[in-house]
């Protein structure tokens, strides 16, 4: 069996901000509306009045003065605590200093965080705002796999009220199949897990130890990317060490308790969402190292590193290339200014991305020079496009200044031995043919 997931994404959309100043409370709502417009932020001056709207509405975060006018800040936090709505969510008390009596009791009393108020008001909406990046609630895709409905509920309610989203499934045939169709490059790849939750004694031919050694060895996940938390029954420290061996991240006992298995959650997810923000970064860094800042066109270092493989492709064949030159660019430089002639090199990148097809390769080699890999293309053909390229920039008039551009084209039709070098020579030396003819036209 299995159910289909529901999905609630929890994000710091609702602040409650417990200060006996009204003049903090004032300003603080200000600063919030102007840095976290999408949150909405509710006011009030003490306990009782924080009270009544905490059993009113859901918040996502609670900030409380230490000390209240009709009582102490950190029994609001524990009333917060035994309150069923929010026992949750995270409350950060802010004080003057962080005295010994906050620091011994504010664990007991379920203090999420603390915040100096001496150190001023915006810098207390920023703090807000890092606690926000950093503690967005329970957010991702759970794949549960069990075979007792009793203890299927229980973990799912367990789940599912936190606000993850839940795909159940009874066997690990199942889980395996579900995770067929989501790995990258699966049809259903959008819909990927962040964590596996496993029991380890499944009825059906498969055990919840099968299903941890096919998420390690067919599918290659890492612990960072797929973590898996298995549910075992409290036995033998032998079979625990055989759970972690076999590359679980962690395992929780049964009974199982709610709020053992939802911090464990937790901090595995935190993991799998350390691991996107580096992939993301790695990502974000490798295009920056391959893309031309200015034009946002690839660079040469792209060019030479990739170039000499995209020739080479047999399904690129026959390629040709264009190296094109802006005229007369010194003369604009000098007459405008470099910071002219840089927005002409940057609405020119514009119009390159915007006119050239998908898979070709559109490279800055440098200065006022742009090459252009054209795959499947033909010499009669690369010449009709190159000029239809002169053309369209000579009218556009990037950033205002009217432009010419010389063209070189080359084809690996009319080279015995083809590689990235051999074949920008050639449209090299077509190039200057263009330039020494009298500019602002094509050659090959």
């Amino acid at each position: 069996m299995m159910n289909n997931c529901r999905q609630t994404v929890k994000k710091i959309q609702h602040i409650l901000v417990v200060d006996n100043s009204e003049v903090a409370r004032t300003i603080v709502r200000r600063i919030l509306d102007e840095e976290m417009p999408q949150a909405q932020t509710s006011l009030c001056g003490s306990g009782a009045q924080a009270r009544a709207l905490l059993e009113q509405h859901h918040f996502d975060l609670v900030t409380t003065s230490l000390m209240l006018p009709d009582m102490d800040g950190l029994d609001l936090c524990r009333e917060i605590r035994h309150t069923q709505l929010h026992a949750y969510t995270p409350v950060i008390v802010v004080s003057g200093d962080a005295d010994e009596r906050l620091l011994e009791e504010g664990f007991n009393a379920g203090v999420t965080d603390y915040f100096d108020k001496a150190l001023g008001y915006r810098a207390f909406v920023e703090f807000i705002k890092e606690f926000s990046a950093r503690s967005t609630g329970l957010v991702g895709r759970v794949l549960y796999v069990e075979d007792s409905p009793t203890q299927a509920r229980i973990v799912l309610d367990s789940l599912e009220k936190h606000g993850l989203q839940v795909m159940h499934t009874t066997s690990a045939e199942q889980a395996i199949e579900l995770l067929t169709h989501t790995a990258p490059g699966g049809p259903d790849e959008s819909n990927g897990f962040d964590i596996v939750l496993t029991d380890f004694f499944l009825k059906d031919r498969m055990t919840g130890g099968d299903l941890l050694h096919a998420i390690r060895n067919k599918f290659r996940y890492s612990q960072q990317e797929m973590p898996v938390l298995v549910i075992t029954t409290a036995e033998s420290d032998d079979r625990h060490c055989r759970v972690f061996h076999a590359g679980a991240n962690d395992f929780v006992p049964k009974p199982i308790i709610p709020e053992i298995l939802i911090a464990r959650v937790r901090s595995l997810l935190l993991i799998r969402q350390q691991y996107q923000a580096l992939q993301q970064q790695h990502e974000e860094m490798r295009i920056m190292a391959t893309t031309d800042s200015l034009t946002g066109l690839r660079n040469k270092r792209y060019l030479l590193d990739h170039g000499d493989r995209f020739i080479a492709d047999r399904r690129h064949q026959p390629v040709s290339a264009i190296v094109l030159d802006i005229d007369y660019f010194k003369r604009l430089n000098d007459s405008h200014g470099h910071i002219a002639g840089d927005r002409v090199l940057e609405q020119l990148g514009v119009l390159l991305r915007e006119v050239v097809r998908s898979d070709t390769l559109v490279a800055r080699f440098g200065g006022e020079e742009f090459v252009v890999l054209l795959p499947r293309c033909a010499l009669a053909d690369a010449l009709g496009r190159a000029e239809a390229l002169r053309s369209q920039i000579e009218r556009s008039r990037p950033a205002g200044h009217p432009i010419t551009v010389s063209i070189g084209v080359a084809s690996s039709e009319q080279l015995a031995e083809i590689n990235l070098t051999k074949l920008i020579a050639a449209a090299d030396q077509a190039l200057y043919q263009a330039k020494a003819s009298g500019r602002n036209r094509v050659y090959a």
